[in-house]
C-alpha cells in the first residue's frame, strides 16, 4: 500500500516519544542536556556525510565541476528569501505552542519553550534527511518502503533520546513526518520514474546543510532558523535542471 512506509515512521515516532517521556521523569537536567548534546554531534556527522554529495560524479557530470557547490549556495539563498518571506520557521513556532497550550496547559512558560523546541528540531531532523525524502519518493513509485523502515528505527531511537530531553513536543513532529513525506510520495506516485542521481544528489548536499543548521541549534550555539531555509530542498533540483540545460 502506497503511503504504508510514512505510516510506520509515525508510530516509530510516536512509540519512541512516549518511552522517552517516561525515561525523562527519572533522567537529571544535566543528563537531559547531555543527550541533547550528543545528538546535535551526531547530527553534524551526518550533516557531513550528506554535504559531501555535492562532489558526486553525476552531478559534476550534468553541471560541470565547478557548479555544485554554487548550486547549493543559491538553492539555500533563493530558498531561505521564499522561506523568510513565508515566515516557515515563526508557523512552526506558532503551531507548536498553539499545539502545546492545549495539550499540556500546566507547564508554565519554561514548558512551552521546551515543548516548542522538541517540536521544531524533532520536525526538521526527522523531515529533511535524504531518506525522508527519498524513501517517500520510492514508496509512491512503487519500488519498496525499505528506506522507509529503516529511518523509521533511526527515528524511533533519536524521539526517545529527544522526549527524555524536549518532552511531548517531539511525538508531535509525527505530524510534520506525514505531512512532509505524504507530499513526496505523491509526487513520486506522479513522477512515475526515477528522478536522476544529480538531482537527488543536489537535494542530498542542500539538506545536509540544513542538518548542519540543526546540529548548531541543538548545540546551543545558534539559533538558526533552519525552518525558513526548507525550500532550498525545492530549489536546489530546479538549478539543476536549469544549469544543466542552458549554461
Amino acid at each position: 500500500m502506497v503511503g504504508f512506509g510514512t505510516i510506520i515512521n509515525m508510530v516509530a515516532i510516536l512509540l519512541g516519544s512516549s518511552a522517552g517521556v517516561l525515561v525523562g521523569h527519572r533522567m537529571p537536567e544535566r543528563m537531559r542536556e547531555l543527550v541533547t548534546t550528543v545528538l546535535g554531534l551526531v547530527v553534524l556527522v551526518i550533516a557531513a556525510a550528506n554535504i559531501i554529495a555535492f562532489t558526486s560524479a553525476p552531478l559534476a557530470a550534468d553541471v560541470g565541476e565547478a557548479a555544485p557547490l554554487l548550486i547549493v549556495l543559491g538553492a539555500l539563498l533563493i530558498g531561505g528569501i521564499l522561506g523568510s518571506g513565508l515566515h516557515i520557521e515563526r508557523r512552526l513556532e506558532s503551531f507548536g505552542g498553539w499545539a502545546q497550550a492545549r495539550l499540556s496547559r500546566s507547564e508554565g512558560e519554561s514548558g512551552r519553550a521546551r515543548f516548542v523546541e522538541g517540536f521544531v528540531d524533532a520536525s526538521l531532523l526527522f523531515c529533511i534527511g535524504p531518506l525522508a525524502i527519498l524513501g517517500a519518493i520510492s514508496d509512491g513509485l512503487g519500488n519498496g518502503i525499505e528506506q522507509l523502515v529503516l529511518k523509521s528505527i533511526l527515528d524511533g531511537f533519536a524521539a526517545l533520546a529527544f522526549a527524555a530531553s524536549l518532552g511531548w513536543g517531539v511525538a508531535l513532529s509525527a505530524v510534520s513526518v506525514g505531512l512532509v513525506q505524504g507530499i513526496f510520495t505523491v509526487l513520486g506516485l506522479l513522477a512515475g520514474e526515477v528522478l536522476p542521481d544529480s538531482y537527488i544528489d543536489a537535494v542530498t548536499a542542500t539538506g545536509g546543510v540544513l542538518l548542519l543548521g540543526v546540529g548548531i541549534r541543538l548545540l546551543k550555539i545558534k539559533a538558526i532558523p533552519v525552518a525558513d531555509l526548507l525550500p532550498a530542498l525545492v530549489v536546489a533540483p530546479v538549478l539543476v535542471w536549469v544549469v544543466s540545460r542552458f549554461i
